[in-house]
């Protein structure tokens, strides 16, 4: 078994959370994180864009979703428990899909906000 998946006890992966991902929780044995989105278009997005970085990671979550939200569940089924694994995914899944380039200025200015015609993400 790597380094990476060796199951931590739950207080590293509370811990490490709270400091790293605090929109992130361990419930039920799972690490979770809920993404509201604005529409549809948005919740597939949202899909295809952990769809990719699970597969390029080689590490992939499980997801449910509805017309609003995706709810992302991490879990490493080989090690029976939170692995290195699933909060590094967790934290590239946050570093992506949380990305709000109008906030850090530059010349991406990020979806129009106030135009449902544009929404994406509801932003924590």
């Amino acid at each position: 078994m790597s380094e990476g998946e060796k199951p931590l006890a739950e207080a590293e992966v509370t811990t490490w959370l709270a400091e790293n991902l605090p929109q992130w929780k361990l419930e039920d044995g799972w690490v979770r994180r809920t993404y509201k989105t604005t529409s549809w278009k948005s919740t597939l997005m949202v899909i295809n864009t952990v769809g990719h970085l699970a597969e390029a990671a080689w590490h992939h979550p499980d997801l449910t979703a509805s017309y609003a939200w995706v709810e992302v569940r991490l879990q490493t089924h080989s090690a029976k428990g939170i692995t290195m694994k699933d909060l590094e995914l967790a934290r590239k899944i946050e570093d992506v899909v949380g990305w709000q380039p109008g906030t850090e200025g530059g010349a991406l200015e990020g979806t129009p906000q106030g135009d449902l015609r544009f929404s994406y993400l509801k932003y924590d």
